[in-house]
């Protein structure tokens, strides 16, 4: 082994040589002079690749102390790189040299070193101000075109190394874990660069040949980190795979989406959802919907239902519904598996969407909704899987029937309104004993009946005062202050004249009412009146008044 050492380093030193002879000299002699050298270099590279796989970066840089000196100008040089093969060689043992986990400072040193050199290769972005080889100009190509070209062929070359070619059943391929782990480790700095997502995509999609995750931890917290930040864009089926890989990346990619659509406009919540890729993924994969839904319970239950983050849920949803309705694969995931602690007649009741019913059969759905909860709840049922906590969230992603509920309560027959009463009651209130809910149900009735007569005539401002009132004594006493701002918006919303009544409304208001929960309430109302099928344009009217007004309390 010594004597082996002793001749490599020598052929370093033969090497390094002629690495700053071709670096000095920028004609076409010195062209010449490496294309006759390239195959005796290319195997000389081979051979120190070998050695590589088999050392720790400390062993190496003691053994062959030339290394860095020799790969570094070697990489700079046009005329080497150009060539595929030693462009791969290059490649590989620079992922080799890299620690997973350096221990000293000669490591960290080196990390940094490996780094900054293919940065500094490829980076496109910086190429004017880090200035190019001079020799890149003897080349008939632009600097930029050149090492686009060269980040391209590299990146062909890698992938057609996972791939092997096409594969007939377009399954994807099995690869060695060890070398997707080096190969991983190798795009930790290069996972922003546009030339590079094909390799990322490949590397996402193989199955390794093991059980235990290969890919470097760096190297999926940075893809995600990129995706998140938009430095990169991935297609649906790498995200995934990205998601099944490591859950910290999908928990992470689950609270991005929650806090953009806690602070986007409403008529972004759409595009925001969809290039979120997670409701896609989530038809497909049962597993990814149970972590996000998890997350959104824990959501809920630490903010106490707050309206925001029930618009968030339900916009979630609501899309992945739309999703998994258009999913027309023969064997469907059953819809049961994506809410396992719930009762499956409640899971399709529930997760009909008001567009596929006509709406003169709205009333008596509503109505089979809140009895069959009821009973679950009240009464104890058997059958019911979850108790109250797991039917009140299943209830929470379904937004659309609480707004047609209320709707239907200020305009329905006196035959149905309590079911819808109670329905909304228990959405806002979910956790009111038997005995505490009818006295709040008595309560309520009167509220109901107070802004259905308000509802059929033209309501002074005296008369929208007294309904306020005697209101804000019921929530002071009840605590019922969540669903009869629900009342009351949609009282607002529903009514002939609610733009003309809001500024009325909001005149009559005090600092006793909670004017942030009623401009959520408003957000979740906007939503929903912007889906097919709900549009009304004297009602968007009044929510964009309602807004106005909201927003400088």
């Amino acid at each position: 082994m010594a004597q082996e050492t002793a001749v490599t380093n020598v052929r370093f030193e033969h090497w390094l040589k002629k690495a700053v002879e071709w670096g000095q000299v920028t004609t076409a002699e010195s062209q010449q002079d490496v294309c006759l050298h390239l195959p005796e270099l290319q195997a000389f590279l081979l051979q120190i690749y070998e050695v590589l796989q088999n050392m720790n970066t400390t062993a190496v840089i003691q053994s062959f102390p030339l290394i860095g000196q020799l790969l570094g100008r070697l990489c700079w040089n046009p005329f080497v790189v150009a060539h595929d093969k030693s462009q791969k060689i290059l490649l590989q043992s620079l992922c080799c040299l890299y620690s997973k986990e350096p221990q000293n400072a000669v490591e960290f040193k080196a990390n940094d070193w490996i780094r900054g050199l293919l940065c500094h290769l490829i980076s496109l972005s910086d190429m004017e101000d880090i200035g190019v080889h001079p020799s890149v100009s003897t080349l008939t190509t632009t600097p930029v075109d050149y090492l686009s070209s060269l980040v391209t062929n590299m990146v062909s070359s890698l992938v057609g190394e996972l791939q092997g070619g096409v594969h007939e059943s377009n399954m994807p391929l099995r690869v060695s874990s060890e070398h997707l782990n080096r190969l991983s480790v190798f795009c930790v700095p290069l996972v922003s660069i546009p030339e590079v997502v094909p390799l990322i995509e490949v590397i996402l999609n193989c199955r390794e040949s093991g059980y235990e995750e290969c890919l470097h931890v760096a190297f999926l917290e940075s893809v995600n980190n990129a995706i998140l930040q938009r430095r990169i864009s991935l297609s649906e089926k790498a995200v995934t795979s990205l998601w099944l890989r490591h859950l910290p990346s999908l928990e992470k990619a689950t609270l991005h989406l929650i806090e953009k659509l806690l602070t986007c406009e409403t008529m972004q919540m759409k595009e925001v959802m969809k290039n979120s890729f997670l409701p896609q993924a989530s038809v497909h994969h049962p597993a990814i919907f149970l972590v996000i839904d998890n997350i959104f319970r824990k959501m809920l239950l630490d903010t106490d239902g707050n309206v925001k983050a029930l618009t968030a849920v339900q916009v979630f949803t609501r899309h992945f519904i739309q999703i998994y309705q258009q999913n027309t694969q023969q064997h469907q995931i059953p819809l049961k598996t994506y809410f396992p602690h719930v009762h499956q007649s409640l899971v399709m009741v529930l997760a009909k969407q008001p567009s596929d019913i006509p709406p003169k059969a709205w009333p008596h759905h509503l109505k089979y909704i809140a009895d069959m909860l009821k009973t679950m709840t009240e009464e104890g049922n058997l059958w019911s899987n979850g108790g109250l906590l797991e039917n009140w969230f299943f209830l929470a992603h379904f937004g659309d029937w609480l707004h047609i509920a209320a709707y239907q309560l200020l305009t329905s027959e006196n035959k149905i309104s309590d079911a819808l009463l109670w329905l909304l009651a228990f959405y806002h209130h979910p956790n009111t004993g038997f005995q505490h809910r009818m006295q709040e149900m008595a309560e309520l009735r009167c509220v109901v009946g107070h802004l259905k007569e308000l509802l059929n005539q033209t309501p002074s401002k005296a008369d929208l005062q007294a309904a306020l009132d005697s209101s804000k004594a019921i929530i002071q006493h009840f605590c019922l202050k969540n669903v009869i701002n629900q009342l009351f918006v949609s009282f607002l919303i529903f009514s002939s004249r609610g733009h003309k009544l809001a500024h009325q409304f909001f005149a009559c208001m005090d600092l006793t009412w909670d004017a942030k929960h009623i401009s959520a309430l408003l957000t979740n109302a906007e939503y929903w009146m912007n889906l097919p099928g709900f549009q009304n344009q004297e009602a968007q009217r009044t929510v964009e008044v309602l807004q106005e007004l909201f927003q400088g309390r």
